[in-house]
């Protein structure tokens, strides 16, 4: 049986994001990318409610020892998971994790119409804009000018900046991989060193040229260290 492998995505990301890590481990892992209810209601606790989503996942696939990938909102869930249910993961790996600090803004609601001032936040997110390519650009565009949308995204993030996660760090005693980009604006360098010594069995590998998304702008170098972290 293969070991199972469950990929969360950030607060704008697609699933297309983790296209490269599916390419390389889906002949060896049985890879679930489960769509996070961002823009479901959501009473109380929002990003309580998107873990409480990922553990009536596993329940409902009855998924043993997985291993949990975060990208930023998505890395934020994986902490808060693993905390409340060690037994589930074998191996955590986050990469520009929310949790401890994150510049989310997008600006004014005006500037939420302005195509031209989406494509600059979007190219934000990277080290190379060229990675902004106009289907990035147009899906977060769709969702911004969508009014109902655009509000869950804002609650969101509000919620995950209210869900500081220092105090928990220390008592997730599960392997923890940090993979991070050392040009990442959206959660600086300094935030994966602090997520490094705050978690006891953690490790942390930098990216140059990289930003906030190492799985899509570095995608060769990205599953290189993790194909090795998971063969160790």
């Amino acid at each position: 049986m293969k070991q199972s492998m469950i990929l969360l995505h950030g607060l704008f990301g697609g699933l297309s994001n983790w296209n490269g890590v599916v390419a390389h481990f889906q002949s060896t892992y049985d890879i679930h990318i489960p769509a996070l209810p961002i823009f479901d209601r959501h009473n109380g606790d929002r990003l309580g409610s998107l873990t409480d989503f990922l553990g009536s996942y596993i329940l409902d696939h009855q998924l043993k020892d997985v291993v949990l990938i975060g990208n930023s909102l998505g890395g934020h869930v994986a902490i808060l998971y693993t905390h409340r249910h060690p037994e589930k993961v074998r191996r955590m790996v986050l990469t520009g994790s929310s949790g401890l600090y994150e510049n989310t803004s997008i600006g004014s609601y005006p500037k939420r119409s302005n195509y031209a001032y989406i494509r600059e936040r979007v190219a934000y997110t990277f080290y190379d804009p060229a990675i902004a390519t106009d289907t990035l650009v147009d899906e977060v565009f769709q969702i911004t000018t969508d009014a109902p949308k655009c509000m869950s995204i804002v609650r969101m993030a509000k919620s995950a900046q209210r869900n500081y996660v220092a105090d928990l760090l220390p008592e997730i005693s599960t392997p923890t991989l940090l993979i991070w980009g050392e040009d990442d604006k959206i959660t600086p360098p300094d935030v994966a060193r602090e997520f490094e010594s705050l978690l006891p069995r953690a490790s942390l590998i930098m990216l140059s040229q990289c930003g906030h998304v190492p799985m899509m702008e570095k995608p060769r170098e990205f599953n290189t260290i993790l194909d090795k972290y998971l063969d160790s």
